[in-house]
């Protein structure tokens, strides 16, 4: 197979899998290093391809085009990441990423995708497993998240479930 094939296999599989892929695991079917794979990656995105790299692995956005998407502004402490993620998820929401204005360089963007309670309790444990901190700790808790619902509903109930808990920074 040649770099061409490789990368149409690349992206023929992540077309066609909901679930992230790792590096590791697309090297070792192809028969290849992990370099390559990131090389192969850089070479997709650039001729266009909505390439994310997760925690979890690769993914490819396809968003649905009538999905709802909101930036919105929330504060909270360390122990209330749980709760704030749960409450996106409960109501079929999609945490997509975190954000922060940092004074030197500016936003920083961390890639989560959270889609289920059972990634909520993937993401704490690694915090918690390797002493991690998250980014909101460099700005006293006020940082951004881009949220997707399928509807403006699910979206409105995340919203309201937010405020309820007093996450969402008010004018």
């Amino acid at each position: 197979m040649n770099s061409e094939e490789r990368r149409e296999n690349i992206k023929s599989r992540l077309e066609n899998n909901e679930d992230p892929i790792k590096g590791s695991t697309l090297a070792e079917d192809l028969g290849v290093t992990r370099q390559i794979i990131v090389k192969d990656i850089a070479i997709l995105r650039a001729k266009g391809y909505k390439i994310i790299a997760t925690p979890k692995g690769y993914i490819i956005n396809k968003t649905n085009s009538n999905a709802i998407k909101r930036v919105l502004a929330v504060i909270h402490d360390r122990d209330s990441i749980e709760d704030e993620l749960q409450s996106v998820v409960q109501f079929g929401g999609i945490v997509e990423d975190v954000i922060i204005e940092h004074p030197l360089y500016g936003e920083i963007r961390g890639i989560l995708m959270i889609r289920t309670l059972f990634d909520v309790k993937n993401f704490m444990d690694k915090i918690k497993n390797h002493s991690a901190e998250p980014l909101s700790i460099l700005t006293g808790g006020v940082h951004l998240h881009t949220i997707r619902a399928e509807n403006e509903k699910d979206m409105q109930n995340i919203i309201d479930e937010l405020n309820r808990k007093n996450y969402i920074i008010s004018d």
